[in-house]
């Protein structure tokens, strides 16, 4: 009897604090990210230049957190580079909390509102590698620019309703009555060829992956159940390093017959082995047939001590205008971000800290909107935590080669400091006395050397309070 009395505190503690941070989370910011047209931009390795004649002046968004802003009118005059570069910036795949979503399993959670931050920019990071494998780099949403821009005062308006009604349901344990969302302006489908058919049916698929649901390969629900063999449960903070061998973990038992072209490797105390890499991309598929892999490889790594290390900043520079990089788990103490680009010494961002609606993925024609983010944010490097995973896309092995030669002449140019951020050796771990491959038993996702290597991230990574 005490303790299901017990349970019925923890389940009402636990409704009362989804309700308050959806309410939290669900504000709409009125905020303005400003470009300067003298310097380039640069967004995961595509750059882009806003300079025209005459003075300078600032290119600015509102409304950042709105799922239907837009950026303010930009005069005409510079529309061309600007308007490219919103489209690929629009077209990323945005993953923010969620609320009202099946309940996971062993908790009260049906949001990931306050905790999930750092598993949702891992997700984005995952998303973009995603879509470099099946769409490529130069692929962008043909509906991006249609996305609408909704004055604040309504969209405050239709927050506030949103909010009461999250909140009176949350402690009334009923699921949030359904508010009608907003028609599109100018959504009439555009006439699309076999090539963009095809290109929207992965768009769709890659988003679904990613959904809340336990059946979504790589959705919170999944990435919680191979987090608890770390020790982790719903609701407590993940760290990027943490995250990153999770997503590995979420990869390997992928059993989509898609995904079976894709690996994941989590390097190794700031190594990269260059012959594990080569030999997961040559690993044979479940089916049996051989096939090269494309890799993803994650790079846990701290930029400084307590604060970060600003002679590190042409270095993240210079990752975030490789062809190869899909982005950066990170962000600023308390927060994670997952950093895309960058211009001068501002890092350009997408921010998970938004409470939206939970969207059933597995109906055909799910909106697509709430995925992709309508504007950039900005933040100065300064205020970057040190600790961070950064990604790479490699496709093919001689494009790994080709990776790791740029990137170490990179890692030897930009460091200022006795040894570089992190290395790619020749050879096998085993070589060096390190465990040659994570572990695939069931019960157990992480090695015991990864275990140690965690538990010394897990004290140096910022946490949530």
């Amino acid at each position: 009897m005490e303790a299901t009395g017990t349970d019925e505190v923890e389940k009402i503690k636990s409704k009362f604090m989804s309700a308050w941070h959806n309410m939290k989370y669900s504000w709409v910011l009125k905020t303005k990210t400003y470009f300067s047209r003298n310097s380039p931009v640069f967004l995961l390795g595509k750059c882009y230049h806003f300079k025209t004649e005459g003075e300078y002046r600032a290119l600015q968004s509102v409304q950042f957190y709105s799922a239907g802003a837009l950026f303010e009118q930009i005069n005409a005059e510079i529309s061309g580079n600007v308007e490219e570069f919103r489209r690929d910036f629009i077209s990323r795949i945005w993953l923010t909390y969620r609320e009202e979503f099946p309940q996971i399993q062993g908790s009260a959670l049906t949001t990931d509102c306050g905790w999930g931050c750092t598993l949702r920019t891992g997700q984005m990071l995952l998303a973009q590698g995603l879509m470099l494998h099946f769409l490529g780099r130069a692929w962008v949403w043909p509906e991006a620019l249609d996305m609408d821009g909704c004055d604040s005062e309504s969209w405050s308006s239709h927050t506030m309703r949103k909010l009461t009604a999250s909140f009176e349901a949350s402690l009334t344990a009923e699921r949030e009555p359904k508010l009608q969302p907003r028609p599109r302006r100018g959504s009439a489908r555009r006439s699309w060829d076999v090539t963009d058919m095809r290109n929207e049916v992965y768009h769709r698929k890659i988003i679904s992956w990613f959904g809340d649901s336990p059946l979504a390969a790589f959705g919170l629900h999944q990435l919680i159940e191979y987090g608890k063999k770390s020790g982790k449960i719903a609701g407590d903070w993940y760290g990027p390093a943490v995250v990153a061998h999770i997503l590995r973990k979420a990869v390997e038992e992928a059993r989509d017959p898609e995904l079976q072209g894709v690996t994941v490797y989590v390097a190794q105390d700031c190594t990269v082995y260059s012959s594990d890499v080569i030999d997961r991309q040559c690993s044979f598929m479940d089916s049996g047939k051989a096939g090269t892999k494309a890799v993803i490889i994650l790079v846990p790594v701290r930029l400084g001590g307590e604060r970060t290390n600003t002679d590190y900043l042409e270095f993240v520079k210079g990752i975030l205008s490789l062809e190869y990089c899909v982005g950066i788990i990170g962000g600023k103490p308390k927060q994670s971000y997952y950093f895309a680009g960058f211009q001068d010494d501002s890092l350009i961002y997408m921010d998970p800290h938004y409470c939206q609606s939970f969207v059933d993925v597995s109906i055909k024609d799910f909106p697509l909107e709430s995925f992709h983010c309508p504007s950039p944010k900005k933040m100065s490097f300064k205020k970057m935590d040190p600790s961070c995973t950064i990604g790479f896309y490699c496709r093919t092995v001689q494009d790994f080669e080709k990776a790791s030669e740029e990137i170490t002449k990179m890692l030897k140019s930009s460091s200022k400091e006795k040894y570089p951020l992190f290395t790619f050796v020749k050879g096998h771990s085993r070589d060096f006395d390190f465990a040659s491959s994570p572990l695939h038993e069931e019960n157990d996702l992480f090695s015991e050397d990864e275990k140690k290597r965690l538990k010394r991230f897990s004290t140096e990574e910022f946490v949530l309070l």
